[in-house]
């Protein structure tokens, strides 16, 4: 097992910490809280986080009935670089433009597409139960299920003769969670979330296909329109011999501005889908590998 830094600590602390704030079993009743969900009833809680994603992670919201979210997502380069690099600013950068759709308010359909490894992605998102004003409900949980391809080519594929990508399932890779989160007060929210990244292909042949994560996200809004946001993701299996992967850690604001929603954060990942961030952060916090991101979402109504 690997050695924790205090860091890596701290982290485990926090997601200690969470599991003991948000109840593990629901009541009795809660599949009268599931079924208000398609009456709309008064007693749902609402806005537990602003959007459907926090920094990186996915939260426990999904879109509106017949809502369409258009994202960009942008990360910058280490703010350690230095001054020569703008701090980062210079890049390199990794984009991701998405587009995600619910037609009933409870099941969302998303792709979208990152500059970094050229991958599409694809999910869907199911909100399973839905946190009450009454208590009789007293967290909210989705489900989400994603697929990714790279398109990257195989730049060896002139000397080996074969490309590594053939058959296309090479190309693929799968991450799987469920999330549970509760909306404690006006102000402050948080969610926990046990994540299940499977890749067919591995880069290095001791490496495992599969690896598992347990991560955590915070909201706690401070004023009318603005809020501040945290979240880390803990490895919980040594799924690469020899190499040196870091949590995943974002610090945030979300910014409300009528349609748009703007986030605007510091986190030490590159990788902005969950196959990328989760198992594959190479940037140490301590070393300046912290890069400046934000996130845009623009929400039209269908």
């Amino acid at each position: 097992m690997k050695q924790l830094n205090t860091y890596k600590w701290a982290g485990v602390f926090v997601i200690i910490f969470c599991c003991f704030l948000i109840p593990a079993k629901a009541q009795e009743d809660a599949w009268k809280a599931l079924d208000s969900l398609d009456t709309g009833g008064d007693n749902l809680t609402s806005a537990t986080f602003k959007g459907t994603r926090l920094i990186n992670f996915q939260t426990i919201e999904v879109d509106g009935k017949r809502t369409l979210d258009f994202r960009i997502s942008h990360r910058f380069g280490e703010v350690g670089s230095g001054s020569y690099n703008l701090y980062g600013i210079d890049g390199p950068a990794n984009i991701r433009l998405g587009l995600e759709y619910s037609y009933d308010g409870r099941l969302m359909i998303a792709v979208g597409r990152s500059s970094y490894q050229k991958q599409y992605d694809g999910f869907l998102k199911y909100r399973l139960l839905r946190q009450t004003t009454d208590n009789k409900m007293p967290v909210s949980v989705t489900l989400f299920s994603s697929m990714f391809m790279t398109r990257l080519k195989d730049p060896n594929k002139s000397t080996t003769g074969f490309d590594k990508y053939d058959p296309l399932r090479n190309r693929l890779s799968f991450a799987n969670q469920i999330i549970i989160g509760r909306k404690f007060t006006p102000a402050f929210s948080l969610q926990i979330a046990p994540v299940m990244v499977h890749y067919n292909m591995t880069e290095n042949f001791t490496d495992l296909n599969d690896m598992y994560f347990l991560t955590a996200a915070a909201r706690l809004k401070f004023t009318k329109r603005m809020a501040i946001t945290a979240e880390y993701g803990f490895n919980l299996n040594e799924y690469s011999i020899g190499t040196s992967y870091q949590d995943p850690l974002g610090i945030g604001i979300d910014i409300e501005t009528g349609g748009h929603v703007f986030q605007v954060h510091v986190t030490n990942a590159f990788g902005i889908t969950e196959n990328q961030f989760l198992p594959f952060t190479t940037s140490k916090v301590t070393s300046g590998g912290m890069r400046i991101g934000f996130n845009v979402s623009r929400v039209f109504t269908l």
